[in-house]
């Protein structure tokens, strides 16, 4: 049976690629943290580190171990806090997952308004796209994700929240087709597109080209990062389909679509889950909070 704490040293090893370093960090001694880890390998009959004369790196089983042993870690932590505090004293710890969605701001304001009454609870926000949310919620390391549609829900409670996200085009201000008030799909036929890496946001963006699908010339996908995307528009790598973003770029300019495409975004949490006091009172809290909400679609 896999100990917490052994896993917490093979991850430090991990981290650090030097069994010394390591050890210096945990507070143990060497020829300790080395037995440790040797033990875990015997347990689990697998090779997880290659050890050379100055560092130490993973095999492929320890790459896999690496993933699963941070989320085990990052629940067993989240539980511990969870299990400390009572229901008159509603503390602890909400994890959020989240993608890149003006809606953010909206949940900012809840998460603002719901501490100011509850100053014990601190929250932990996953910046990641709405699959990697997914998968983190199911895994429970996430209580709750806020996620764009299209998402299949059906494995969860959710609350549609008010701001729709409008698909736009960005690409630089000297390109021919900024002249024009609105792109069409033939608009952008063999035109190098940099697209979500999301697939299901790709097939919708793949519909919207409906018979000019076949003459789409992708040269890049991403997941996120605004930064990322508008440096590489402005390299010249190709024009992006995305969502609309504040963009700060004097070179770059948003156009909006014809056909448009309009995206709700939902804010969910496992409909199994075992809700701790501080989830709870946050989910009545967003609730009451959209309910006296001014903001419009």
């Amino acid at each position: 049976m896999m100990e917490i704490r052994v896993l917490k040293y093979f991850l430090a090893v991990a981290r650090e690629e030097n069994i010394t370093k390591a050890a210096a960090l945990l507070h143990i001694t060497q020829p300790t943290l080395s037995r440790q880890l040797m033990q875990l390998e015997e347990e689990l009959g697998i090779k997880l580190l290659r050890r050379s004369k100055h560092s130490v790196l993973l095999t492929e089983e320890g790459m896999l171990l690496r993933r699963r042993a941070q989320e085990i870690v990052d629940l067993a932590e989240k539980t511990e806090k969870e299990l400390i505090y009572q229901e008159e004293n509603i503390a602890g710890e909400i994890a959020i997952g989240c993608g890149e969605t003006k809606n953010m701001k909206l949940l900012s304001e809840m998460i603002t308004s719901f501490q100011q009454q509850y100053t014990n609870v601190s929250f932990e926000i996953y910046t990641a796209i709405a699959d990697d949310v997914k998968e983190k919620l199911n895994h429970g390391i996430l209580d709750m994700g806020l996620l764009l549609e299209p998402v299949e829900i059906s494995k969860y409670h959710f609350v549609k929240m008010p701001l729709k996200e409008t698909l736009n085009v960005l690409m630089r201000k000297d390109d021919p087709l900024a002249q024009k008030q609105k792109i069409t799909p033939y608009d952008l036929i063999n035109v190098p597109l940099i697209l979500p890496k999301r697939l299901s946001v790709r097939n919708e963006i793949e519909n919207w080209f409906d018979d000019a699908k076949k003459q789409m010339k992708l040269v890049c996908t991403v997941n996120l990062s605004k930064d990322n995307i508008s440096y590489m528009v402005e390299a010249g790598m190709g024009i992006a389909m995305i969502i609309e973003f504040g963009n700060n770029n004097s070179n770059l300019c948003f156009k909006p679509i014809e056909p448009e495409i309009k995206n709700d975004s939902v804010l969910v949490w496992r409909k199994n889950q075992t809700l701790s006091p501080a989830m709870f009172k946050f989910i009545s809290h967003i609730k009451t909070y959209l309910e006296k909400s001014n903001y419009t679609c």
